[in-house]
């Protein structure tokens, strides 16, 4: 606990020199912060070094010290006060009194007497910042509990778990008023990049930017934020209403990104719905959208409409063998980066690459299975994954793809490959950072326990 800071006001140089030298600070578990010859010269120090306890005769030129503690007790409510005072000035008690001082002593004192006083007080404050950590503790468990339930309603939200009346309910619980013309969801996330030199100060600023650009929007609700990245909820009373909303959010977000222009980023927009239970469709489009970003440029925000509009330059028509190089890029950039919850979303982007004329041709599916193939072994083996049974599953789902007929069929098959190996890609990493984490846990007990 950190030592309990003193300061002293006494106009009379020796005593208070005396009592500077005659009490040993350190060794008593407190800290000597200044001293001052009047009130005056006093409050501009005190009110700067803030100590828990002011030690301050009454009677002083300029400002006395009765003057000191009420302005010590308006700026520094916490501080505690020890008068000291001669049996002369009783009459200065009662207002001491008032002014709530811990301690109205009488000169002459010893420095015993003092030491006593001050190691009474100390107690008391000891006993304050205990409680205060206590309250501070509760408060930020109960807020974390709190955000917890939120973010867990709104996920049963988002996946039908509750029905109409329920969500309006409980929203009112959390002060959301979820009575609207339409929804929307929109996902959003930091692209991971190696050339940012303070990637994670960007990254803990912008969580604080993205914080303070939702409580100054109306109608517009995280539901989750952190490494998985975030997912807002936009409330409008109609179509219209929706599509100005849309716009204007997308733009603050590109304008808080600005702020940190070494983070890359993409985010994807759901479908507008007007009833709370249809949140899921609206969710799956947005997380279609969001897996744009394995195909598209970085630093948009974009719609299924946008991927899908032959307008838009960023989209890449797969239509033949001299594009699979392509498809073989989109593979494994989600290999590097996907999750197993994203694979479905990825797997319909992916087939949507390709014309029907294209994955209609047996021999153009055979081409692509052997080409998906490499690339998945060839990721494995700049993971590490490699090994006796994990070649035997891959191997096995590609002989099943090949005597596919139909394209559900493969498709399916080309989920179970991204499956098997995104999920070894996952647990290898697990492992490694376990490893990581035990090296520093042995360090730290080694070198600073």
């Amino acid at each position: 606990m950190d030592k309990i800071k003193v300061f002293l006001v006494e106009d009379e140089v020796v005593i208070r020199k005396g009592i500077e030298k005659s009490i040993k600070w350190e060794e008593n578990g407190f800290e000597f912060v200044g001293e001052a010859s009047d009130g005056e010269v006093a409050l501009p120090m005190i009110l700067k070094v803030k100590p828990d306890i002011l030690i301050t005769d009454v009677k002083m030129p300029f400002m006395n010290g009765l003057e000191l503690s009420r302005i010590v007790k308006k700026e520094l409510p916490d501080t505690k006060i020890i008068i000291l005072s001669g049996y002369n000035e009783f009459d200065y008690a009662k207002e001491a009194i008032n002014l709530s001082v811990t301690e109205y002593l009488l000169k002459p004192i010893s420095a015993a007497q003092l030491l006593c006083s001050l190691e009474s007080i100390k107690s008391t404050l000891e006993t304050e910042r205990e409680e205060k950590e206590l309250l501070r503790k509760y408060s930020e468990e109960m807020e974390e509990n709190t955000e917890s339930a939120r973010i867990k309603f709104f996920r049963q939200l988002i996946f039908g778990e509750v029905s109409t009346g329920e969500a309006i309910e409980t929203g009112k619980k959390y002060n959301i008023s979820l009575s609207a013309g339409m929804y929307n969801i929109v996902l959003f996330k930091i692209l991971p990049a190696a050339d940012s030199e303070n990637l994670l100060q960007d990254t803990f600023q912008l969580e604080d930017d993205i914080d303070s650009l939702i409580n100054s929007l109306d109608n517009v609700y995280t539901i989750q934020k952190g490494v998985e990245g975030w997912a807002f909820l936009l409330l409008a009373d109609d179509d219209k209403d929706m599509d100005s909303k849309i716009e204007g959010f997308k733009a603050k977000l590109h304008g808080v990104m600005k702020n940190c222009p070494k983070l890359d980023y993409f985010g994807g927009v759901g479908r507008k719905v007007v009833r709370i239970r249809e949140l899921k469709q609206s969710f799956r489009d947005a997380d279609k959208a969001f897996i744009g970003r394995f195909s598209m440029a970085s630093n948009q925000i974009i719609s299924l409409e946008d991927i899908h509009n032959p307008k838009n330059e960023e989209k890449l028509e797969v239509s033949g063998f001299a594009n699979v190089e392509h498809s073989r890029e989109l593979i494994e950039k989600f290999l590097y980066n996907g999750t197993v919850s994203e694979i479905e979303s990825f797997s319909e982007i992916y087939m949507e690459e390709f014309t029907k004329d294209a994955l209609s041709s047996e021999l153009m599916r055979q081409y692509l299975i052997m080409d998906i193939f490499v690339t998945v072994m060839s990721f494995a083996e700049k993971m590490g994954l490699s090994n006796e049974g994990f070649n035997e599953e891959t191997e096995g789902i590609r002989n099943r793809m090949q005597r596919q007929q139909s394209l559900k069929e493969f498709e399916k098959e080309f989920i179970t490959m991204l499956r098997t190996v995104v999920s070894a890609r996952d647990s290898i990493s697990a492992r490694r950072y376990s490893d990581i984490i035990n090296t520093a846990q042995k360090m730290i007990s080694k070198n600073y326990m």
